[in-house]
């Protein structure tokens, strides 16, 4: 049995493919595309899913990767059991290979025997297999062809041997090749509970069906082959080590913990504390680079969501091992000298992957200092209530918000005598999954039966409008209406044309589709927007003005010329302004998403904080530096190797095929398909309009090109010059007039909160309501809109008037919709009445909470109609 570190397992299954006719497939990003089922890519046959189900067509039939996969949700979620088993991880890599109506069963399973047993010289005696239990050509090819005898071939049911990817989609019978690690793990049943024994190496997956929305299978177009072999396990096997964290995929990462934590680990006790953290730690930490690689970044829902929270679970590992400083970021370099060489995208991006994750450390160690500070204060108001549990609700609440561990809140719980609500806990936890899950699958663009159908039978269209902005003998290939093929759309009718030539460019890479008219004899059909639901396929959608549109009716098509330059400028000046970003914020910008509209252009990119008046005035002047050069914008085909050689920026959330255009235009070259101006000069002008956050470490810039940049400035001019002539004032002193009347404002509202609160004095005794009990005297009143400090003096004045007193006032600010409360007791009462202790009480029936001394007290709360009861209840207490 060949000693393999894991890049060399990698390349050598790779090549032994590329032997057998199969072509290397880059690995997909782990964000899926058009697949509104999943939240990350979970097998290595994802990126071909279309291909399997006839959407899509690849210039190969037989494929192999080494595809990057991301278990955390549904079906395929591993989260929980990371770092507890020796094998379950969130992220790793799927060596696959796979025939698209080529091979089937048999020489699949030819294949995966001659590695194994020739090329990895693995044993044969070590190895076995297992079969869908209806699977009899499996069966026999297993015993018959490879010689297997039948007590090495077991049968298993659909919970094991029958394969699908998720809820719906290609799905079949599969066959299990297992490695036996040897009597000293037992004789236990394949596949049971408590098998350590046999672990699996290999899945042959023989794609025969479709499931949909009901379960129904339906078969496939042409049987395919979907084969995985997890490269960590594999690695596990020929590495003679008893877990995949000891391989080297994983092993320089725990040696990081082990530096980081001064603690050490010890794979002959894998359920210690330490073992388990740092296990934990070297997952997630190959799961974070690899996530923020591909465009995943924190935020509170969704995908974002789910990198925040393995993020914060390797954080409180960390402090399970010690560790109170921020040190993930530093663990990036660690993954990225590793799999450098397999994903050379890491080298770019590394100083973005270490700069979030370092933020989003910084900001979960404040985040969990608060956790605990709130935690404190559940408990002690719980031992107020008489309880002696933490309710689901709160626990929820510390988990979502603040990222507060569950565990941690157990901890705590268990030192205090406190239960936890854990099931209600989970429940809630429960329906925000579901929630999250309907917010991504809403973002996912769901590809429907009809365009699926169309594509299989209409010719690809070809797409002009590059070069032209109309086309004067363009052929009606198909009418679609209410997502049906139909033969005519009659005046006034809405609907969709798909056509064999067009100029019109449709929606896609951020850029907005074309619209336009299509003329054909007797009608003319308006085209609204241009879309491209399926690869390939160019759909018009609009409305027929006049006339009927019909089938095989030859066209006259022109898009709107204008609205197509005024796209283009703003498409090239996005290039321009990601270009002057990079080159003065850092190699760490990337862009995060971008809409390149005729009317203006937004462009997200990551940053982690806020741009100053000097640097976006910077970005501005070397954008319309690059625009006066007038440099000539240039188009070349090349391969993506090429290009990304040559420097070329590639976008996170984009699809690239082995050819692509690349797009130059002065200091900036960029991947992309979008339509651009010839010259950077064509864009005339560029103006910035604002500058905001979108998440965290994610900012959006607002911009106008052309005449509408004009348009702004001329209007920003105008504005100028109104201001300064309401002011009196000129251009260059209009903001040190303002600064003076803000000063006079300033004074003018001193002296009116002067009189206002002289007027309330006077007032004090009107206000107040009075009753004498015990010998002292018990008041309360309301006023309105006075600020806390305001509303003391106030208490000081009336407890001054009255004499031996208990006071409250009340300030009602109707426009905040609060009320804020001030408790005074004059000195020689407090032994018995104390100020605070009445706030807290008082406060909650506003729905809020307050404190303080003895002696003076505040709070306040947003219940402004229970005013009335709060004074009752006051009244009650003293």
């Amino acid at each position: 049995m060949k000693s393999l570190t894991g890049n060399e397992i990698r390349e050598s299954f790779l090549s032994f493919f590329e032997k057998k006719g199969h072509t290397r497939v880059k690995s997909a990003s782990i964000i899926p595309e058009t697949d509104p089922t999943l939240l990350f890519v979970n097998a290595g046959m994802v990126p071909f899913k279309n291909v399997f189900l006839g959407v899509e067509k690849r210039p190969y039939k037989r494929a192999t990767s080494c595809q990057k996969v991301f278990r955390v949700s549904g079906k395929h979620n591993d989260l929980d059991n990371v770092g507890y088993t020796p094998r379950h991880h969130t992220f790793f890599e799927m060596l696959g290979n796979f025939s698209f109506g080529d091979y089937f069963k048999e020489e699949a399973i030819q294949f995966a025997w001659e590695y194994l047993t020739e090329v990895l010289q693995i044993p044969e005696e070590r190895l076995l297999v297992s079969v869908f239990e209806e699977d009899d050509e499996a069966y026999r090819i297993w015993n018959k062809v490879i010689g297997l005898p039948e007590e090495k071939i077991h049968r298993l049911g659909v919970e094991d041997n029958f394969w699908s990817m998720g809820e719906t989609g290609p799905c079949g019978p599969c066959s299990e090749i297992y490695y036996d690690r040897g009597e000293k793990f037992g004789n236990p049943q394949l596949g049971s509970p408590e098998d350590n024994r046999y672990l699996e190496v290999w899945n042959l997956v023989f794609m025969q069906y479709n499931r949909d929305e009901t379960g129904k299978l339906t078969s496939l177009p042409h049987p395919n082959i979907d084969t995985g072999m997890g490269l960590e396990r594999i690695a596990s096997v020929l590495q003679g080590v008893s877990s995949n964290y000891e391989t080297d995929l994983f092993m320089p990462v725990i040696q990081f913990a082990e530096e980081v934590s001064g603690r050490e680990y010890n794979p002959e006790n894998p359920k210690s504390k330490e073992t388990v953290a740092m296990r934990v730690i070297a997952d997630h930490l190959r799961a974070i680079t690899f996530l923020i690689s591909d465009g995943v970044f924190p935020s509170n829902e969704g995908r974002g969501y789910v990198l925040r929270r393995i993020l914060r679970r390797a954080l409180r590992y960390g402090k399970e091992l010690g560790i109170e400083r921020t040190f993930l970021f530093e663990g990036v370099d660690v993954v990225v000298d590793m799999m450098k060489d397999a994903y050379p995208e890491l080298i770019g991006n590394r100083g973005f992957i270490k700069g979030l994750v370092k933020a989003e450390e910084e900001r979960f160690i404040k985040t969990l200092k608060r956790g605990m500070d709130i935690l404190y204060e559940i408990i002690e108001k719980a031992k107020k209530e008489g309880r002696h549990h933490i309710t689901g609700k709160e626990v929820f609440m510390l988990y979502d918000t603040y990222g507060f561990p569950v565990d941690l809140v157990e901890d705590i719980a268990r030192d205090n005598n406190f239960g936890v609500d854990i099931g209600e806990y989970y429940k809630l936890l429960e329906e925000q999954r579901e929630r999250a899950r309907a917010s991504w699958k809403s973002q996912a663009k769901e590809v429907k039966k009809i365009y699926i159908e169309l594509k299989n039978t209409l010719p690809e269209n070809t797409f002009v409008g590059y070069e032209k902005f109309e086309v004067e003998d363009s052929k009606i290939l198909a009418v679609i209406k209410d997502e049906h093929p139909v033969n005519i759309l009659r005046e006034g009718e809405t609907g969709e044309i798909i056509l064999d030539t067009t100029p019109f460019y449709p929606e896609k890479g951020g850029q907005v589709g074309d619209t336009g008219f299509i003329e054909g004899d007797g009608f003319l059909f308006e085209v609204l927007d241009t879309q491209t639901p399926v690869e390939g396929i160019i759909v018009h959608k609009g409305k027929v003005i006049y006339g009927t549109a019909k089938r095989d009716s030859v066209v006259h098509c022109k898009i709107d010329i204008e609205r197509r330059k005024s796209i283009m400028r703003h498409h090239t000046a996005t290039h321009l302004l990601h270009a002057a970003l990079r080159n003065l914020l850092g190699e760490h910008v990337k862009q995060a998403g971008s809409l390149v509209h005729p009317e203006y252009l937004r462009f997200d990119f990551t940053h982690f904080e806020a741009l100053s008046d000097e640097e976006i005035k910077r970005i501005e002047e070397l954008v319309n530096q690059e625009i006066m050069a007038n440099h000539p914008v240039v188009c070349k085909q090349m391969s993506i190797d090429e290009a990304l050689k040559q420097g070329a920026v590639a976008i996170f959330e984009e699809k690239y095929g082995d050819v692509v255009r690349v797009i130059s235009a002065g200091i900036s070259m960029e991947l992309c398909g979008g339509t651009h101006v010839s010259r950077t000069g064509d864009i005339g002008y560029f103006k910035i309009i604002s500058e905001t956050a979108v998440a965290s470490g994610t900012r959006r810039i607002e911009a106008v090109a052309g005449m509408k940049a004009v348009e702004h400035s001329i209007k920003e001019h105008f504005l100028i010059k109104e201001i300064g002539k309401t002011l009196t004032a000129k251009e260059d002193q209009i903001l040190d007039r303002i600064e003076s009347m803000k000063l006079k404002l300033k004074e003018l509202e001193r002296e009116i909160e002067k009189i206002k609160k002289k007027s309330v004095v006077e007032r004090i005794t009107q206000i107040l309501n009075v009753k004498e009990k015990d010998g002292h005297k018990v008041a309360y009143g309301k006023v309105e809109n006075l600020q806390p400090n305001e509303l003391r003096d106030l208490a000081d004045v009336a407890r001054a008037k009255l004499g031996k007193s208990v006071v409250m006032l009340a300030s009602i600010d109707r426009e905040k919709g609060k009320v804020n409360l001030i408790v005074a007791v004059s000195k020689e009462l407090t032994d018995r009445i104390k100020a605070g202790e009445i706030i807290k009480d008082v406060a909650q029936i506003l729905g809020g909470k307050g404190g303080g001394r003895p002696d003076m007290a505040q709070g306040g709360g947003t219940k402004v109609e229970k005013l009335e009861e709060a004074f009752r209840r006051f009244t009650e207490i003293v």
